[in-house]
């Protein structure tokens, strides 16, 4: 049985390593043409690891850099990622705590909304979501966490509804009873207490905003210089088909590099926070 088991155990390291050998091929590729001449990703040599004569060093990275305002660029997705997480976490624990603990029909109705919610297709609201955005002057990387909220708001509160179902509420009743106010007992009580699934949601709503193209480009008023960095790197592609390959490659990099750490820090905390608040109640 224990051999079994062991042949079981090494079968599915291999495949699973195999796996990710396959996802993270792409990513070293993207790395290796970074550094290359424009000549050589062109050519048959795409596939190729960077030679003396391939290898074109830190040019790109700085082409990068200073063609296209990445900079600016880098600002507004900073901008974007961190008030939109920021909303969403507070808002969203804040309405779970009120549907968990508000046990009526209407906030179940409300759970149950926002679990639909994940299931809509973007498509259908896309042209919709467009217009309504242009009308309520929320076409700008300061006001766009507000449409974000409303996106991210079916994982959340199912994350979070999930955790706060094994909250016991005596710990609430009794810091009603010292003379907290509902306010003051959700910041000071259950705030501290949903860090695993707050870090959870935060971090994975990150990496979809911090990634996210199709929402920015549709909203983002372009005509005044509002592009997120997956926005700007289409900007590499010239008339007539042209593409500045190696400064794209290393926007890419530059792009994927600062999420690619903030997951491999907080990995752990994903799967605890997934857990706790899928699990759980």
């Amino acid at each position: 049985m224990n051999q079994n088991k062991t042949l079981k155990d090494n079968i599915t390291s291999i495949i699973l390593g195999v796996l990710s050998i396959a996802w993270i091929y792409p990513v070293f590729m993207i790395l290796f043409n970074s550094l290359k001449k424009e000549t050589a990703i062109s050519t048959g040599t795409a596939f190729q690891l960077p030679t003396s004569e391939t290898l074109a060093g830190l040019a790109n990275y700085v082409n990068a850099l200073t063609s296209k305002g990445f900079l600016t660029a880098f600002w507004y997705s900073l901008v974007i990622t961190l008030t939109s997480v920021v909303l969403i976490l507070i808002c969203c624990s804040m309405c779970a705590w009120f549907i968990t603990r508000v046990n009526t029909w209407y906030s179940k109705a409300l759970y149950y909304l926002f679990v639909f919610s994940m299931v809509v297709p973007f498509q259908m609201l896309m042209f919709t979501l467009s217009a309504t955005a242009d009308r309520l002057k929320l076409s700008s990387p300061y006001t766009i966490c507000i449409i974000y909220l409303g996106f991210g708001a079916g994982l959340a509160v199912f994350m979070f509804c999930g955790f706060m179902k094994s909250i016991p509420i005596e710990i609430e009743e009794a810091a009603m009873i010292d003379g907290c106010s509902p306010l003051r007992t959700f910041f000071m009580v259950v705030l501290p207490i949903l860090k695993p699934t707050l870090i959870s949601v935060g971090i994975l709503e990150t990496m979809w905003l911090w990634n996210d193209y199709l929402l920015p480009y549709l909203v983002l008023d372009r005509t005044k210089g509002y592009m997120t960095i997956p926005i700007l790197i289409q900007y590499f592609r010239g008339s007539f088909g042209k593409v500045e390959m190696g400064p794209m490659m290393a926007s890419i990099m530059m792009n994927i590099i600062p999420i690619i750490i903030v997951y491999l820090l907080c990995q752990k905390h994903i799967i605890k926070g997934v857990a706790a608040g899928a699990v759980k109640g």
